[in-house]
């Protein structure tokens, strides 16, 4: 039996709070990676983005790390990792994408919870890096304002992209607006969520700052985390800033 290509997932973004739906996007995407017969997912990764990015209503990253850890007690494949959060700056997406290819590069992960009693294809190898997001990032890829171009094409061209299915969005039609995604479409691989999740990170923030339940949108545990740290209500006082970095989509 052919080997299957070994793949680690990164998930970069603001997780402020971290929901239902970031985790869902990992599920979802090794099954359809799984699927293809090509792949083997070994590893998640969810990278919170540092806090000099600006973006309205942004937590402490100390925060947003802790609620990550506290969502992922529950899986044995995906971690977060505060990298990204502990630089001295903002960093771009294809920087954070460049640090993990190396850390990749000097110690892969193992492959772990292989059922004994089937004979499986083992990865062989060093793990492909993937960049892993909705399918609503594809189309942020059009603001100049946003993304580079040369980052862009380092990220699907060297990288690779698992993008999931958003309500209301074209990702075909996004790939064949850009002629740089167009070019790497067979890098772009468009994973279909059979249940849409629609959960709204921005609409938890709201509901925490008008004292509505969020029971079920998020983990319990990082509901608690919440509720005990006094986040996300009206009297927070986090600034509201306006992000306005470059090649960071959140």
């Amino acid at each position: 039996m052919k080997s299957r290509i070994p793949v680690v997932l990164l998930a970069c973004g603001s997780f402020n709070p971290i929901t239902h739906m970031h985790l869902r996007l990992f599920e979802v995407a090794r099954d359809h990676l799984h699927q293809t017969g090509t792949y083997q997912v070994m590893e998640g990764i969810i990278s919170p983005v540092n806090d000099s990015y600006g973006k309205k209503d942004l937590v402490s990253s100390r925060h947003r790390v802790a609620m990550a850890r506290l969502a992922l007690q529950t899986s044995d494949w995906i971690r977060v990792d505060p990298w990204e959060s502990e630089q001295a700056q903002w960093m771009e997406t294809v920087k954070v994408l460049r640090y993990h290819h190396s850390q990749l590069l000097r110690c892969p992960p193992q492959m772990e919870g292989q059922d004994p009693g089937k004979a499986p294809s083992v990865p062989t190898g060093v793990p492909e890096l993937k960049l892993l997001c909705g399918a609503d990032i594809l189309k942020t890829f059009q603001n100049p304002d946003l993304w580079k171009e040369s980052h862009i094409q380092e990220i699907v061209e060297k990288f690779g992209l698992v993008c999931v299915s958003r309500a209301g969005h074209d990702p075909k039609g996004y790939i064949l607006d850009s002629p740089i995604l167009q070019k790497y479409q067979h890098n772009i691989h468009l994973a279909r969520e059979p249940v849409q999740n629609e959960i709204s990170a921005t609409y938890v923030r709201r509901a925490l700052a008008q004292g509505q339940s969020v029971k079920y949108l998020l983990p319990d545990s990082v509901i608690a985390y919440i509720r005990d740290h006094g986040l996300y209500t009206a009297a927070s006082p986090w600034a509201g800033r306006s992000a306005q970095n470059k090649g960071k989509a959140s």
